[in-house]
C-alpha cells in the first residue's frame, strides 16, 4: 500500500494562536480517514494546507510524486447563469459522457445537465461539485463538511457512493453517523497534535477511553512511587546511616518517566432551565394552508402537538419543513385555517436568520442576558455560553466580530435560556463540534418541555423524535414507526432509484450498439460490416466481463455480511440487514442486466456471416 502523503514535526500559528505543533500523520491509497476535532482546532486549516492554499511555518509535508487532489470545500464558487455542463468541464481529464455515466449514480438525470447550476436545489449542487471533483480523477480527495444542508435522499446517495469509492479521502464532518457508515480510519485534530486511528468513529471513542485509562493508571502508578521516595528522603535524609540510600532514591525519581495524560475536550454539558408549565395541548393546527402569496406549500393540515411531546420534521429539501416551523412559530400566516396556542403556551423559536436580530454593540454574555429568563442566575447563563463554545475571555467579545457561526450559536443559547415550554428548533446541530453536539442531544433527549425539530444529523434526529411527522407532496402526516424505520425504509427507495439509474444507462448503451449495428449493416460492404460487427463484440464482450467483475464482489460481499449476521458478529443488525438488502437488490439488477448483454452479444455472432 503506497504513501499518498505524510506530515512531519508540522507547525502553524496564526498571530499568537497556535493551531500545529510538531503535528504529524500519513495517509496511504484506497483509506478513507474521517477528520474531527474541535471548532477552530485546524481542520480546515490542514485541508488548506494540503492543497497549497495555506503554508507551515514549520515542517515538512511530502506527497506522492504528481499525486492528484481534489478538494470540495464548504462554500460554492459557481459563476451566474453556468450550465451543469460546463461546471463540470472545468479542470476535468474525463469526457462529459463519462462524467455523466458517472453522475447517475448520484442520481443525476440528463435534463439537468442543459439547466444552470444555480437554479439546482443545494443538495443537487453538492452532487454537481462531486462529480466535478471526480473529474479531476484525484488520488485523494478532501471532503469539508459535505452533508451540511442535505437532506436524507442526497445524504444517502452520497453516502453509498462513498462506501464503494476505491480511493482514498480525507471527510470532515460533525456527523456520527455518516463517519461510522463511510470510514475506516479517524483523523483526530486536538490541541496542536494530529492522531490518526485505526477503525470507524465508534472505534476511535473505545480506544481514546482505553489509552487515557491506561495512562491515568500508570501515571498513578508512578506518582505513589515519587511519594513514597520523598517520605523515605524527608524521614532518612539526615541519617548518616541512610543518606546514601537517600541520595540514591533522589536520582532514581530525577530519571522517573513523565507520563503526560492531556485532557480530553471539554465535556460540554448543556444544562437547559426547567420550562414552565401548561396545560396538555401546546399547539393545535386546523385545516391550514401554508405558503406564499399564490403558491401553496402544504395543503389541509391537521395535526396537534401535546405537552412533553419530542416531534422530529423530516422530508426533503424543498418540501416545507421550513415553512411548517415558521408557521407554528407564528412568522408566517396561514393561508387559511388557524393554528392555536394552548393556555400559557409560548415558543421559542431558532432558525439560522434568528442570528440577525442580534444586537451588534452587545457582547455575548449580554445578548443571552438580555432574553434570560429572570429565574436564571448569571452562572447559569455562563455555563451555558461555556458549554456553546463560548469559554473564559470569549463572552466578552462584541456580537459585531463574531462569525455566522458563532452568532448563530448565541442565538441558540438565547432560546435555551428563556424557560419556555415548547421550542422549535430549525438545523440547531450547523456550527457545533461533536461534542457539543452530543452534549445538546443528551439535554434535549431530557428536556421536560415540548420539542419540535428539523435536522441533517441522523443521530441526533433518532436520539430526540420519539414522534415523527413527514412532509411530503403537500401534505404533513404521522410516520407510523420510528425515526430508524423511516430512515431505512427511505434509503430502500433511494438506492433502488440510483440502481435503477444505471441499469437504465447500461440498458441504453446496449440499445445504442443495436442501432449501430442495425445502421451499418444497410451501409457497409461484407468485408467493412464483418469488421465493424467484430469491434461492436469486442464492446459487448467487455461489457460481460466488466459486469462479472462487479458481480461477483457483491457476491463476496452478500456472503460476508450472511456471515457475519450469522455469526452475530455485528454490532448494528438492523445496518446489516439493511446492508444486505441493498447489496441483494444491486445483484438483482446487474443479473438482469447481464442477461441483456448475453442476448445481444448471440444476436450479433449469429449475423456474423
Amino acid at each position: 500500500m503506497s504513501n499518498l502523503i505524510q506530515l512531519q514535526g508540522g507547525y502553524k500559528s496564526f498571530a499568537a494562536k497556535k493551531i500545529f505543533e510538531d503535528a504529524q500523520f500519513a495517509v496511504n491509497e484506497g483509506e478513507h480517514v474521517g477528520v474531527i476535532g474541535p471548532n477552530g482546532a485546524g481542520k480546515t486549516t490542514l485541508f488548506k494546507i494540503l492543497v497549497g492554499q495555506e503554508e507551515l511555518d514549520s515542517g515538512q509535508f511530502t506527497k506522492m510524486k504528481e499525486l492528484r487532489i481534489g478538494y470540495l470545500a464548504q462554500h460554492d464558487q459557481f459563476s451566474p447563469g453556468q450550465s451543469v455542463e460546463d461546471f463540470l468541464a472545468q479542470d476535468s481529464r474525463l469526457p462529459i459522457w463519462e462524467l455523466k455515466t458517472i453522475g447517475r449514480k448520484l442520481g443525476l438525470q440528463e435534463e439537468q445537465y442543459g439547466l444552470p447550476i444555480l437554479s439546482l436545489s443545494g443538495g443537487y449542487r453538492m452532487r454537481c461539485k462531486l462529480l466535478q471533483l471526480l473529474g479531476q480523477e484525484p488520488q485523494l480527495m478532501l471532503l469539508d463538511e459535505p452533508t451540511n444542508y442535505l437532506d436524507l435522499e442526497t445524504t444517502l446517495v452520497l453516502e453509498n457512493f462513498l462506501q464503494g469509492y476505491r480511493g482514498a479521502f480525507l471527510l470532515i464532518s460533525h456527523d456520527r453517523e455518516f463517519l461510522r457508515r463511510t470510514t475506516d480510519h479517524v483523523l483526530e485534530v486536538e490541541q496542536g497534535q494530529i492522531t490518526k486511528y485505526n477503525g470507524n468513529i465508534d472505534d476511535y471513542f473505545e480506544q481514546k477511553e482505553l489509552i487515557r485509562t491506561q495512562l491515568e493508571a500508570r501515571a498513578e502508578s508512578l506518582q505513589d512511587k515519587r511519594d513514597r521516595i520523598l517520605d523515605f528522603v524527608n524521614r532518612f535524609g539526615a541519617k548518616a546511616t541512610k543518606a546514601r540510600q537517600a541520595q540514591s532514591r533522589l536520582k532514581s525519581l530525577q530519571k522517573m518517566e513523565v507520563i503526560e495524560v492531556k485532557s480530553l475536550p471539554v465535556k460540554a454539558v448543556i444544562k437547559i432551565p426547567t420550562p414552565v408549565h401548561t396545560g396538555k395541548q401546546i399547539v393545535s393546527v386546523n385545516s391550514v394552508d401554508l405558503g406564499y402569496g399564490s403558491k401553496i406549500v402544504l395543503k389541509d393540515i391537521h395535526f396537534q402537538v401535546n405537552r412533553g411531546d419530542h416531534l422530529a420534521v423530516v422530508g426533503l429539501n424543498g418540501a416545507g419543513k421550513s415553512t411548517f416551523l415558521k408557521a407554528l412559530a407564528g412568522k408566517l400566516a396561514p393561508l387559511k385555517g388557524s393554528i392555536e396556542l394552548g393556555f400559557q403556551v409560548q415558543i421559542g423559536y431558532y432558525a439560522q436568520h434568528v442570528a440577525e436580530s442580534l444586537m451588534a454593540r452587545s457582547t455575548v454574555f449580554e445578548e443571552m442576558a438580555r432574553v434570560a429568563h429572570s429565574d436564571v442566575t448569571q452562572q447559569e447563563i455562563l455555563n451555558l455560553a461555556g458549554a456553546l463554545l463560548f469559554s473564559g475571555e470569549d463572552v466578552r467579545k462584541s456580537i459585531s466580530v463574531l462569525s455566522g457561526g458563532e452568532k448563530a450559536r448565541v442565538a441558540l443559547g438565547q432560546v435555551l435560556l428563556q424557560k419556555l415550554p415548547c421550542l422549535i428548533l430549525d438545523e440547531p446541530t450547523n456550527h457545533l463540534d461533536f461534542q457539543t453536539v452530543e452534549a445538546l442531544t443528551q439535554s434535549l433527549q431530557s428536556f421536560d418541555g415540548t420539542l419540535i425539530v428539523v435536522s441533517h444529523d441522523r443521530g441526533f434526529t433518532g436520539r430526540i423524535g420519539q414522534k415523527i411527522l413527514e412532509i411530503k407532496n403537500g401534505q404533513a402526516l404521522l410516520y407510523p414507526g420510528s425515526y430508524d424505520d423511516y430512515v431505512w425504509s427511505f434509503e430502500k427507495g433511494v438506492l433502488a432509484e440510483v440502481s435503477n439509474e444505471v441499469v437504465k444507462d447500461n440498458a441504453v448503451k446496449i440499445q445504442n450498439i443495436s442501432n449501430l449495428s442495425e445502421s451499418v449493416s444497410q451501409k457497409l460492404n461484407p468485408r467493412e460490416l464483418k469488421k465493424t460487427q467484430d469491434k461492436i463484440i469486442r464492446q459487448l464482450e467487455g461489457q460481460v466481463r466488466d459486469l462479472e467483475r462487479k458481480m461477483a464482489m457483491l457476491d463476496e460481499q452478500i456472503r460476508g455480511i450472511n456471515q457475519r449476521i450469522s455469526e452475530g458478529a455485528t454490532d448494528n443488525l438492523r445496518q446489516s440487514v439493511t446492508e444486505l438488502g441493498a447489496s441483494q437488490l444491486e445483484l438483482s439488477r446487474f443479473e438482469e442486466e447481464w442477461i441483456l448483454l448475453h442476448e445481444k452479444l448471440e444476436q450479433e455472432k449469429i449475423k456474423i456471416p
